[in-house]
């Protein structure tokens, strides 16, 4: 029997460099991007065959798990499993516990671990790359897959290659280089042999593992305690705590790449990006005769290389040249193209503000739906509630405030106190401050309400929860 391939999805990152965008609470991955699906989707669809690959294994944060399990639903993949990350540890950690967690029931089970956050336009390139790298994997190499340059880019780590490896279409790993200056990534375009570092990965969990003993034992020390404590939670593997702290953070190039001597290379070009800034995404957006990539509601006159997107309001340029603006419901972005790398700082310099536009957007997504804030000021707020079918809400009460919802769309259940009710369309209720109260959705269609809070204090950790169908950690992360 022909062996498949496991996917294992790393989906940690927060993308701050595509803020407005891209956000902690709901970062690149779970954009869409450059096409009708968001990255993750366009990820997990890559490697959807049954023929040639397994369900995929996802590792992820708490915070990302029901969006993410949901948007896989979505495009009808359904996950092998979903490990929570208790905190972030950077590639080497994440790669060693999905290791070892696919090692305890397969040794010599294949794994193509991928980023979720990546663009890639020809998938038949990417398929055959696999293909190439298999039988390297199964002898026991690590390979990793080099992007044939198209331009001498200085935000990609670039990896040297060496001796082609007889029979295979692999080479020997001569060296990894950090991201360059622009000379040298054109004397790299010149000389040849240099590929873009993608970070992408097929190896035998039993051979990874064995890598990491040799040269980082602390990750995987970490790894197999955290593994091995796991606890189950409504269908996720939830990494354990204490000891995943306790890993290193490190890249796992880093870590394990750079100093073993399994290491194998596949060229492959397949129209790939890493969609890491502002300028990847221009590079990877079609655009006019006047190389403007415009996304949504957007016109321009008299304007070239430009990055224009409004996810709602109509934005306008005159006269532009090589910038880039971006345009949410709740915060504006205006940078020239090639210094729009540096928003991360400026995002770091807003979170230490305190400013909520770094870790939220204006819709937020919870595991029961979502919901929209539509006006606030010091006394009230006004919040549009999207509840999906089987949906509900968290048994709890208010210290501080009151509410009135009105459904606008299908049928809510209703619990105030010992009081059980259903709400249709057009009809209100008012939810007393105090009073322990919780919202259904037992339809198969969204129910969608209007929410006026009104009260001394309307902040999210005003919230005493008495129970929750999704397990969710103490306030204020979540409603």
């Amino acid at each position: 029997m022909v062996q498949t391939i496991q996917p294992v999805i790393l989906s940690g990152g927060a993308g701050t460099r595509l803020w407005p965008l891209s956000r902690e609470l709901y970062p690149k991955q779970l954009l869409k991007l450059v096409s009708g699906q968001t990255l993750i989707q366009e990820t997990a669809l890559r490697t959807s065959d049954p023929a040639l690959f397994a369900a995929p294994l996802v590792v992820c944060n708490a915070e990302h798990r029901f969006v993410i399990d949901d948007q896989l639903q979505e495009v009808g993949i359904k996950p092998a499993g979903l490990l929570i990350e208790p905190i972030a540890r950077n590639t080497a950690a994440a790669i060693a516990a999905v290791a070892v967690y696919a090692r305890n029931q397969n040794p010599e089970q294949l794994l193509l671990i991928m980023p979720s956050d990546h663009m890639i336009k020809d998938s038949k390139a990417f398929l055959a790359a696999i293909a190439a790298a298999k039988p390297l994997a199964e002898a026991g190499r690590i390979v990793t897959f080099g992007i044939t340059p198209d331009r001498p880019d200085t935000g990609y780590g670039y990896i040297r290659s060496g001796d082609k490896l007889e029979g295979t279409a692999g080479f020997a790993i001569s060296s990894f280089v950090e991201k360059p200056d622009l000379a040298t990534a054109q004397g790299y375009l010149a000389q040849g042999g240099y590929l873009w570092n993608g970070g992408i990965f097929c190896a035998r969990a039993d051979k990874l593992i064995a890598e990491f003993e040799r040269f980082s034992p602390k990750v995987l020390e970490a790894a197999e305690a955290a593994v091995d404590q796991a606890t189950q939670d409504l269908g996720f593997t939830r990494l354990a705590d204490a000891p995943f702290r306790n890993s290193p953070s490190q890249p796992f190039d880093k870590a394990v790449m750079e100093q073993t001597s399994f290491g194998a290379v596949v060229p492959v070009s397949m129209g790939w990006s890493d969609i890491g800034t502002w300028l990847s995404l221009w590079h990877a957006s079609p655009q006019d005769e006047n190389n403007n990539a415009l996304i949504g509601n957007v016109r321009s006159e008299d304007s070239s290389g430009c990055y224009v997107r409004s996810e709602k309001l109509l934005t306008t340029v005159i006269g532009a040249r090589d910038m880039v603006v971006v345009v949410t419901d709740d915060a504006v972005l205006v940078a020239p193209r090639d210094r729009a790398a540096e928003v991360g700082k400026l995002v770091d310099k807003m979170k230490k503000d305190g400013l909520s536009q770094t870790r939220v957007h204006n819709v937020v997504y919870r595991p029961w739906g979502h919901y929209e804030m539509l006006s606030a000021d010091t006394r009230f707020q006004v919040k549009r509630i999207t509840v999906k079918p089987n949906g509900r809400l968290s048994l709890q009460k208010h210290m501080h405030r009151a509410e009135h919802w009105t459904v606008v769309a299908g049928t809510a259940q209703v619990t105030i106190n010992d009081k059980v009710s259903l709400l249709g369309e057009n009809e209100s209720v008012y939810v007393p401050l105090g009073a322990v109260h919780r919202l259904e959705n037992l339809g198969k269609l969204p129910v969608v309400l209007i929410e006026v809070q009104s009260g001394a204090y309307l902040g999210e950790d005003d919230i005493v929860r008495l129970e929750d169908a999704y397990a969710r950690e103490a306030l204020p992360k979540a409603v």
